[in-house]
């Protein structure tokens, strides 16, 4: 293993530095020092680059333990900006994030084919809306998109529902945009942003976030970073067969996932417009509903039964349409995945909906391009 130079060291303790500041509302230089173990002298020396920089400032005094009063640090919320797209529903939705995920602007625009190149006009048309903002400097644009995508190379490999087959998104936006971009599947991204932005998930943890609107799809973050597997797909459960024999999927199988637990399965299944009309007969106790989305309960909770006995993991957040079904429906999935899962294993996994909407893929597409590294920060351009 090779001796880190005196420059991946810098800019080591400068993340880390940075990466504990962003973690509190307020804190002292002391504090910062004590939790990264960094000497006073560096965690000091560091601050001063990030006050300069204009990404830290100073806010007042924190309470004295001995001595002179602390000086409290906390991060410029507005100093950046980046852009986060969700391609996963029936309306691409692009918003401007400052650096505590809060939404400043947001576009959207329906989508109402299957075509492709019309997919990537509408993907253009919010980011020409978006980056013509007020909201200076942006400093990234993080995609969260469906289908199998190699996030190294920003290549959307296969996304069925959009028509797109090894489609150079990430090089498309950044020769147009000129910016750094990221592509990551939809149900990824929203495992980010559940990650970081919901309540109650501790760093360094795991997590998986099965998000089931169209189609179906899993997050998973292992030790608080995201696992893609070799081929970056790790995660699509959707399209992992259920029912042998069963209804004809998107892509070419027969019962899929998807085809049984999906937003789109049991409209089609109800014979209906809508999931709001859907949801409207499920509310008012029909009994056909009712079979239908116990049915989609079920099968989804042997899925979630097979990832426990695979990856033992916890924590499990369901995000997405279906979650409107509420606690009747919750309860179905839970009682189906503890029913099939090795209950030893199964007994300490806890279930439920997530607190973000479509936010979460958002927010988790642009947090991606500061997960592992800082530097975008230091990329500014006014």
């Amino acid at each position: 293993m090779k001796k880190a130079t005196h420059q991946q060291t810098k800019r080591h303790n400068r993340d880390l530095v940075l990466q504990t500041i962003f973690s509190h509302d307020s804190i002292s230089r002391a504090e910062v020092a004590r939790i990264t173990h960094l000497t006073r002298t560096t965690v000091s020396d560091v601050v001063t680059g990030l006050l300069s920089a204009g990404l830290v400032e100073e806010i007042g005094h924190g309470e004295s333990i001995g001595g002179k009063s602390p000086i409290l640090l906390s991060i410029v919320t507005n100093s950046r900006y980046m852009i986060g797209l969700n391609l996963a529903q029936d309306k691409f939705v692009g918003a401007v994030v400052n650096l505590r995920g809060e939404i400043k602007e947001i576009v959207e625009i329906p989508v109402h084919d299957d075509n492709g190149e019309n997919a990537i006009k509408l993907v253009y048309q919010i980011l020409d809306q978006l980056t013509r903002k007020k909201f200076k400097p942006l400093v990234g644009i993080g995609v969260g998109t469906p289908g199998l995508v190699n996030t190294r190379e920003g290549v959307v490999v296969n996304a069925v529902n959009l028509e797109w087959q090894n489609l150079p998104l990430g090089k498309l936006l950044e020769k147009k945009y000129k910016l750094p971009v990221s592509i990551l599947n939809d149900s990824q991204a929203t495992a980010i942003g559940e990650y970081v932005y919901g309540s109650g998930h501790e760093p360094d943890k795991n997590l998986i976030v099965v998000n089931i609107i169209h189609g179906i799809g899993a997050g998973i973050l292992i030790n608080g970073r995201l696992f893609q597997g070799d081929g970056g797909g790790a995660g699509e459960i959707g399209h992992v067969v259920v029912q042998e024999n069963g209804e004809l999927c998107r892509c070419g199988k027969l019962g899929c996932l998807e085809t049984v637990a999906s937003a789109r399965a049991v409209v089609q299944q109800m014979k209906m417009n809508s999931l709001d009309e859907v949801i409207m007969s499920f509310q008012n106790g029909d009994k056909k509903t009712d079979a239908v989305i116990g049915k989609a309960g079920h099968y989804l909770g042997i899925s979630l039964a097979n990832l426990i006995g695979t990856l033992n993991i916890h924590q499990i957040v369901l995000t997405g349409d279906m979650t409107r079904f509420g606690d009747k429906w919750l309860d179905t999935v839970n009682t189906s995945m503890q029913t099939n899962a090795f209950s030893r294993m199964a007994e300490g996994t806890k279930l439920k909906i997530g607190n973000l909407d479509f936010r979460a893929c958002i927010l988790g597409a642009s947090a991606f391009l500061l997960l592992d590294d800082y530097s975008l920060l230091f990329n500014k351009e006014d």
